[in-house]
This record gives structure tokens, C-alpha cells and sequence, in this order.
């Protein structure tokens, strides 16, 4: 009996959760989330591209 009450308040807390709470906006949130970092790693990685290219054939060579 012991046992029950002890987990009785956490069942009480994720029912209510699981009721009362959408996760719709979460979710919305994740994917922008995830849409901007993927836009920002592709911009970085083609920076970074162009610079080792230039680097190769002779971008910063002063005569």
C-alpha cells in the first residue's frame, strides 16, 4: 500500500497532462527549430566550401 501512494501523485500529474496539455505548438516549435539550424548548417557549410576553393587556386595572392 505503501508503494501506491507514492506513486499515486505522479500518475495524478501525468494524467492531467495528458488531458489537459496539446503538444501541438511543441512540436511546431521543434521543427522550426530544426528548419533554422539546417538552413544556418547549409550556409556555413557552403562558406566554409568556398573558402577552402579559394584557397586552393590562389585566392589571397598579392603580387
Amino acid at each position: 500500500m505503501k508503494t501506491l501512494s507514492r506513486f499515486f501523485p505522479m500518475a495524478v500529474v501525468a494524467l492531467f497532462l495528458t488531458l489537459f496539455l496539446t503538444s501541438c505548438e511543441a512540436i511546431g516549435s521543434i521543427f522550426k527549430a530544426g528548419a533554422y539550424t539546417g538552413i544556418i548548417g547549409v550556409i556555413v557549410v557552403i562558406g566554409i566550401i568556398i573558402w577552402i576553393i579559394s584557397k586552393l587556386f590562389g585566392g589571397g595572392r598579392s603580387s
